[in-house]
């Protein structure tokens, strides 16, 4: 059964194998620099007839279609499936599990969602409380645009600051161990962190805080080092909030993270010639990355271990409107390579 590690850290001794992972994106995203790793790609972020909640309803049922397929599955052998995105009562995900007639857990991290439903999928599969999981997530450009800010039609401006939701979904399908496969062997619930960032254009900044103290946590917990990995990926930080936490870690405890560390919102977009300015977010940037490139490197062996952190920003437009501060929140998963590799 999982065990604890230090104060945090959760060991999981079954090693629950990531079986197939599969991600859809839109427009921009399609022009960026992983427009290969992804499974599906549009043209458009029209992606249906419908509204923008609509369409991103639709990429996350596209994501885990497509990862079913690989792993030669079907909706009824699944039996939970853990997903979230941005949008009020978690909309977007509840619309694409209405069809599957599967239970579902709805969850709510900003854009942590992806890592914290990695992280109950994995336990979930390691208890036996599942055979299989999904773990799913999801956001759209538009659909945040319109919740969080302002319509698109306002034509409003956004500071250096700012970071572009990523239209796009990820899931990833988990299962009991296979050495073929790779697997998760230790995830953690992470700690709220609020340094008084109330800017909302400046994610971050907000979310550094909780990076720091999570990976803090999870390398005390296991007594592990940074170069004991050949990544720990934060998403998404953006440019931005990847200086601040290597400059907390430097800081506070002498970790040096600059020669592992990636963020998937710097990854997903190129600041040079597609007008993003801090880069990408929203729970698609991490879970489209995770479940496309991170994994195919996995799976090849490229890489053999990665600590993925999943940020997020719990903030409302209430909130925001209230002129409150924006708590941050970070959540671990310790993902390995196939033993076969």
């Amino acid at each position: 059964m999982a065990k604890r590690i230090g104060r945090y850290v959760i060991e999981l001794p079954n090693r629950p194998s990531l079986l197939a992972g599969a991600a859809a994106v839109g427009k921009t995203e399609r022009e960026g620099p992983l427009k290969e790793e992804f499974d599906i790609c549009y043209e458009s972020d029209k992606i249906c007839e419908g509204t923008w909640e609509q369409c991103e309803s639709r990429l996350t049922s596209d994501a885990v279609s497509r990862a079913l397929i690989k792993a030669g599955k079907v909706y009824a052998d699944i039996d939970m499936i853990f997903a979230g995105d941005l949008l009020n009562q978690c909309v977007a995900s509840a619309f694409f599990a209405k069809n599957t007639d599967i239970p579902f857990a709805g969850l709510f991290g900003a854009c942590s969602t992806m890592a914290l439903a990695m992280a109950l999928a994995g336990l979930a599969t390691d208890s036996g409380a599942a055979d299989l999981a999904i773990a799913a997530a999801s956001s759209h450009f538009c659909s945040a645009e319109r919740q969080f800010r302002f319509p698109l039609e306002y034509g409003g401006q956004r500071p250096a600051t700012a970071q572009r939701t990523v239209t796009g979904a990820g899931a990833v399908l988990f299962g009991k161990h296979l050495p073929e496969r790779p697997f998760v062997r230790a995830v953690m619930i992470g700690r709220i962190r609020d340094l008084g960032i109330t800017d909302a254009n400046n994610m971050g900044a907000a979310m550094a805080p909780a990076a720091a103290c999570t990976i803090i946590d999870f390398l005390r917990d296991t007594g592990k080092k940074a170069e004991d990995f050949d990544q720990i990926v934060t998403g998404d930080l953006g440019m931005i909030g990847s200086h601040l936490l290597l400059d907390l870690l430097k800081e506070r405890e002498s970790v040096d993270l600059s020669t592992v560390h990636e963020d998937c919102g710097n990854l997903i977009f190129d600041p040079r010639t597609q007008d993003v300015h801090a880069g990408g977010s929203g729970c698609g940037c991490s879970a489209s990355v995770i479940s496309s490139y991170y994994y195919k490197r996995l799976c090849s062996g490229k890489i053999r271990n990665v600590l993925f952190v999943g940020t997020g920003a719990l903030m409302s437009t209430t909130t925001a409107q209230q002129g409150s501060n924006i708590p941050g929140i970070a959540h671990a998963v310790w993902l390995c390579a196939p033993e076969e590799s």
